[in-house]
């Protein structure tokens, strides 16, 4: 009998749960001081500490706190000016708010294919995919495995368009040794319980444009310039431009605070979990029953998604039921935005989305969180060995009955890593980074 581990409301579905939030000591005591402070709303001092420790530890201008990555991603759409006419350039393997924040502004999403040794955007699908109608390039970090930022950036600057990084699962990733977030006018981070540092609900917006930081506050201010008020600069505030009620409030972040002090440790942690797989499932991708994650020169991850992408849509879904009846939630990840409704309306594709569709019917997430039990992960990779014998043996047996060896296209090539780094300041209004 496996033990039961992960949070209780879901230990009646597996007994090795795929998330399992940390929580240590600091949190309680940090909100405890924020509500005895008698200052609850946002915009206090542990929100102040919050903007400090992601200004210095993702090198930005600015760091504004959100109530989610998704609000941080809609404040980035209004900054970048988007409208109905515009295109904004981002992969279909994503989630829906990063097509969503800019559908809102009226703009079409262009959605291109990724990577296949990565699940990260494929710089090549992007130029391709520009049109004198392209305001935006928005890549997404999947995994918190920086995407090629060298040919990102270089494709911006030639075609003079904004970089709006999604780096919701990148917080400490870093791309050849400068934080992901940085790169982009803009950047998003996500603090969603999913995530390796959270405050249940979460998020922040990075300004590294300075031409763009006094309209951010104006945005996250409900379109005020009550910051500006509270500067001393004005004695009254009032309203100056469109926004919304983007701010959290001070005691999810005086939670969010603890989380971002322990970030380090959890990173560490889950990193070596991370490897301790990656080692474990050598020999199965040796013998081409899986794919593992790739990770490129000069990329440095936070250990945020352990991934296997099987070798066919059938294989996934023999594999995801066998390990729900083991007790181990194994999820797939994202519908891609191109086979989706909504995708359908309102965004196009731009060219081929052969790897996408691999990700999107293939690819399956293991168990992964801080201090997870060494034996809790043995058990993991002992059931997914177990699995995957199982399904060569069927394959096999299949295979010998139909006197057929089918293809399955597992030896996705492996990018070439870029011979410079992205030479942009942050701090240059040019219109790339």
């Amino acid at each position: 009998m496996i033990q039961n581990y992960g949070d209780d409301q879901h230990r009646s579905r597996a007994s090795i749960q795929f998330n399992r939030p940390s929580l240590g000591t600091t949190e309680l005591r940090y909100i405890s001081q924020a509500l005895a402070s008698g200052h609850r709303h946002g915009d206090g001092s542990f929100t102040a500490r919050c903007h400090e420790w992601l200004v210095a530890r993702t090198n930005c201008r600015v760091a504004l706190l959100t109530t989610s990555c998704t609000t941080a991603l809609e404040m980035a759409a209004i900054l970048a000016g988007v409208g109905p006419g515009d295109e904004v350039v981002m992969p279909s393997y994503t989630f829906v708010s990063t097509a969503n924040a800019f559908v809102l502004r009226g703009a079409t999403p262009v959605l291109v294919d990724v990577d296949p040794a990565t699940q990260n955007i494929d710089p090549e699908q992007v130029e391709r995919a520009i049109t004198p109608r392209t305001k935006a390039i928005v890549p997404v970090h999947y995994a918190g495995v920086a995407c090629d930022m060298d040919a990102l950036c270089a494709i911006a600057r030639r075609h003079g368009l904004l970089l709006i990084e999604d780096a919701a699962q990148a917080l400490l990733s870093t791309y050849r040794g400068r934080p992901l977030g940085s790169f982009g006018q803009l950047g998003t981070i996500s603090f969603h319980d999913t995530k390796n540092t959270s405050s249940g609900e979460g998020g922040a917006l990075l300004v590294n444009d300075p031409a763009l930081v006094e309209r951010a506050y104006v945005i996250r201010d409900k379109g005020t310039n009550r910051h500006q008020m509270l500067r001393g600069e004005v004695d009254k505030y009032t309203w100056c431009d469109v926004g919304s009620s983007f701010l959290p409030s001070e005691v999810t972040a005086a939670f969010l605070l603890a989380q971002l002090e322990a970030s380090d440790a959890t990173a560490e942690s889950r990193r070596h979990t991370w490897q301790t797989y990656h080692r474990a499932f050598a020999a199965a991708e040796a013998q081409g029953l899986v794919r593992r994650p790739f990770i490129p020169p000069g990329c440095e991850h936070n250990g945020h998604i352990y991934y296997l992408i099987l070798p066919s849509t059938a294989a996934r879904g023999v594999f995801l039921a066998r390990m729900k009846e083991r007790g181990i939630s194994a999820p797939f990840h994202y519908v891609p935005l191109h086979d989706s409704p909504a995708g359908r309306r309102f965004g196009r594709v731009g060219g081929s989305l052969a790897a996408t569709e691999i990700a999107g019917s293939r690819l399956i997430r293991l168990p992964l969180w801080r201090d997870m039990p060494a034996e809790v992960v043995s058990t993991v990779i002992a059931e997914v060995w177990n699995v995957l014998t199982e399904l060569k043996i069927a394959s096999l047996a299949e295979e010998d009955a139909s006197g057929v060896s089918r293809a399955d296209g597992r030896d996705a090539p492996r990018p070439a890593a870029a011979d410079t780094a992205c030479a942009h300041s942050p701090s240059t209004p040019a219109p790339a980074p």
